[in-house]
């Protein structure tokens, strides 16, 4: 683990009160650390490659494209299972553009893990939604990105998930409240099962629908906390976007 220059911690802690809050926590025992954004406050995108169509990759890259923008990542996480190219198992949109289309059925790994979901983010708002319940309601994403398997939905979790299963990773994912106003980013901080990843969003944060980002290679940028993770090149990224200016000169 990386510990984050002092300048993008000093960034994170001029965001405004309630635009993001990364903290850690223990639920059944299990660590994890969570990241709870207010989507009508923070600037809320995904990040798959630059200009040249060059993966990003790492969180640092990210970073330096925003630092020519004097912006910086206040948050971020990989949002996403990926190809060995980097592009996107699923639906994939950026800046409402789609890269890929919407998979409607089983996929490889545990995106075939059925049902899946989608992570759609709109102007104030983002919300996890079942892919067949997004296929059928036609919703437009500003941004977008399809994984699986769905952690929680509508309240009840994933059917397939097993308490006494023994396949334990450190695992990320997202859930939403139902009105879309708050996203929880979560990361376990040791290995756990989907059941007990999944009791978290439903049981300890309340929300009607989660969805599993990745496991193993899942990573964290926070810098509120000092914290950013490096390693194995990733896919898709999730993160805020805080404009450095606005931050360290807030109007009167």
């Amino acid at each position: 683990m990386i510990r984050a220059p002092l300048t993008l911690i000093l960034a994170a802690l001029a965001l405004p009160a309630l635009a993001q809050d990364c903290r850690d926590l223990t639920y059944e025992g299990n660590p994890y650390t969570l990241c709870e954004v207010d989507t009508a406050q923070a600037d809320l995108r995904l990040f798959l490659a630059d200009d040249t169509g060059t993966p990003f990759g790492q969180f640092s890259a990210v970073d330096r494209a925003l630092a020519e923008q004097g912006k910086t990542l206040g948050f971020a996480m990989n949002a996403g299972m990926y190809h060995s190219d980097r592009s996107p198992v699923g639906y994939y949109v950026e800046n409402g553009i789609e890269i890929m289309g919407v998979v409607p059925g089983a996929g490889p790994g545990n995106f075939g893990l059925v049902p899946n979901g989608v992570f759609c983010i709109r102007e104030d708002r983002a919300d996890v939604i079942e892919t067949t319940a997004f296929l059928s309601r036609g919703t437009d994403c500003s941004y977008a990105t399809q994984s699986g398997p769905m952690l929680v939905i509508d309240g009840a979790l994933h059917p397939r998930f097993l308490v006494d299963s023994t396949s334990r990773y450190v695992r990320n994912g997202v859930g939403t409240t139902a009105d879309g106003s708050r996203a929880f980013f979560v990361m376990s901080s040791s290995r756990v099962t989907f059941h007990e990843f999944g009791r978290l969003f439903r049981d300890a944060l309340d929300l009607p629908n989660a969805l599993y980002f990745d496991g193993n290679v899942s990573r964290l940028h926070a810098p509120q906390i000092g914290r950013s993770d490096a390693g194995f090149a990733m896919g898709p990224i999730v993160g805020t976007v805080v404009d450095l200016g606005a931050s360290t000169h807030p109007s009167n």
